[in-house]
């Protein structure tokens, strides 16, 4: 499980910077919709790591917060350009 987390929590960084470079509307679109997959796959390892008691909740709510808040935001930021789409 961590080494799944390790994968999806780097994996959010990585194709944000893509996602900074998009070449068009679309493209954003696109790339920052791998963006919430990958930061909603970081809320799941998170919550399994702490359900299944392999690392305790109250130690690690802060990043499951934190998770959480990134992906509202990159998918409000996507509904966003969805929405603004010409």
């Amino acid at each position: 499980m961590g080494k799944q987390l390790l994968r999806s929590g780097t994996s959010v960084a990585a194709n944000y910077r893509a996602v900074c470079r998009a070449r068009s509307k679309s493209e954003f679109i696109a790339r920052v919709g791998v963006v919430v997959e990958e930061a909603d796959e970081s809320v799941f390892w998170l919550e399994m790591l702490a359900d299944n008691g392999i690392i305790q909740a109250t130690r690690i709510e802060p990043l499951l917060n934190e998770a959480k808040e990134l992906t509202a935001i990159f998918t409000a930021s996507q509904e966003t350009a969805k929405r603004s789409r010409v």
